[in-house]
């Protein structure tokens, strides 16, 4: 993510010329806007803007629209792009607070969408029993001649996103919508790239259950278990809303831009079933891995039984001879002491093969 000026502090260029302002430092530093840009004929304009520029430029143009990617900025630091715009409250409420399911709402003549991004952890960043899909939230405002992006989170930067459409302008001069389809394209693919690597270490732990001689513990899997189960929440709610924009819901997506959304709508349901299938083989490996854990301790118990088994001989007829009776049976016989160990050994030695033939040992 790179830096640029802060909200009412951005340089403007107009057809009749240039005019600049000063931008503070700390204004810099405490900005949440990632980047604000005016689109005509799907060509960037040259020059940066405020917000309230952007949307004279485009209103006297009668054409063209407004780019301005916002992150995690607090509520008054969106108070000026939502009088602006005219955004709701109710959806600028959510936009600042995030923590909301994928869902897509209609705000008099505005599209609010919701987005989860999701990224995937390597082994060798993460540490013990942390997350192994990292996810954040992504919202939204989409107007006639206006699309305004809120991001939550490290995941899914849209820098890639806006230069991959600027070198599209034929694509960008669909519209703002045509934003919109890009950046849940972009979302969808990274489904795609966390499901791969998810089920590469699926693949690995079903290898190490069903190998023999191995041993895997439980908690590995219910973590992995856990994260299917939030990309689960990432994925599945998104489907409603791409139908919704796919079949027509608002007037601000062409017909030209539905068929891109179909398109998404068809990967989203590619990684749906991918989710759907982890849950099922994840549980699957849990049953496995509570029967290998239940034959082990079984395993163990018969040998702890066979052991007991094989000492409580001697002790007991140690325990007899250990009474000290006057009338014992050889307790005067010269060879008593001896004969009486050979017996134990005798036994000892007798059990231990019994039970070995049984492979209880």
């Amino acid at each position: 993510m790179f830096s640029i000026p802060a909200l009412g502090l951005r340089n403007r260029s107009t057809r009749n010329g240039h005019r600049s302002r000063s931008v503070s430092t700390a204004s810099k530093r405490s900005t949440p806007v990632v980047d604000c840009a005016v689109y005509v004929n799907g060509v960037r304009l040259p020059g940066e803007w405020t917000h309230e520029q952007a949307m004279t430029e485009v209103r006297e143009r009668h054409g063209g629209f407004v780019w301005i990617g916002l992150h995690e900025p607090d509520q008054q630091q969106i108070n000026g792009v939502a009088e602006t715009f005219g955004l709701h409250e109710l959806a600028v409420e959510d936009a600042v607070h995030a923590h909301q399911r994928p869902k897509l709402e209609r705000y008099d003549e505005t599209l609010f969408m919701v987005l989860k991004t999701v990224r995937y952890v390597p082994d060798r960043a993460r540490a013990t029993n942390s997350d192994i899909v990292e996810s954040g939230e992504l919202m939204i405002f989409l107007g006639r001649d206006f699309v305004i992006t809120v991001r939550h989170g490290q995941q899914a930067e849209l820098t890639r996103v806006r230069n991959e459409l600027e070198q599209s302008p034929d694509h960008l001069a669909l519209g703002p919508a045509a934003v919109v389809h890009g950046i849940a394209d972009h979302v969808v693919d990274s489904y795609l790239e966390v499901t791969e690597s998810v089920q590469d270490d699926i693949d690995s732990i079903e290898t190490e259950v069903f190998a023999p001689r191995t041993s895997i513990e439980a908690e590995q899997i219910y973590l992995m278990k856990r994260e299917v189960m939030q990309l689960r929440r990432a994925v599945m709610p998104l489907s409603q809303p791409l139908q919704r924009l796919a079949g027509g819901y608002t007037a601000h997506v062409p017909d030209q831009v539905r068929s891109y959304f179909r398109n998404v709508e068809d990967h989203l349901a590619t990684v749906s079933e991918r989710v759907a299938s982890f849950d099922e083989l994840l549980t699957t490996l849990v049953d496995a891995t509570l029967a290998k854990i239940t034959l082990q301790q079984n395993t163990d118990m018969r040998k702890i039984s066979a052991w007991v088994a094989i000492i409580s001989t001697p002790t007991m007829i140690a325990g007899i001879y250990g009474m000290n009776f006057d009338k014992m049976p050889e307790t005067q016989w010269t060879f008593g002491y001896p004969v009486t160990l050979l017996v134990m050994m005798l036994a000892c030695v007798m059990l231990f093969k019994i039970f070995r033939r049984n492979n209880w040992l």
